[in-house]
């Protein structure tokens, strides 16, 4: 009975662990792109591998950091609309149509 109820449990763990392992997908992040925000992270002075005693102040500042020099990046970025708007040229007014109808 106990070979039984062993097999039984070894054979439960084997099914249900890929479902447990399966990495969550509502981030939308590929692992590319996760790789490429810690490098980032890195250049603006994370340093994972230091980080036993100031975890989230220092990962907190790094990504401060990082969207300080996204936003002056922004501003004074070569094509870029600065606000909600823009303009250029003038207006054009809509003329009514001429449609004669018999």
């Amino acid at each position: 009975m106990l070979k039984s109820i062993t097999a039984t449990l070894v054979f439960a763990s084997a099914a249900i662990a890929p479902t447990l392992a399966h990495a969550d997908e509502a981030s939308g992040l590929t692992r590319a792109e996760v790789k490429a925000e810690l490098v980032q992270l890195e250049q603006a002075g994370y340093n994972p591998s230091s980080d036993h005693a100031t975890y989230p102040s220092n990962i907190l500042a790094a990504q401060e950091r990082l969207r300080t020099q996204r936003e002056e990046a922004g501003a004074t970025a070569v094509g870029g609309v600065s606000g909600d708007t823009s303009s250029s040229g003038r207006a054009i007014t809509p003329s009514p149509l001429n449609v004669s109808r018999p």
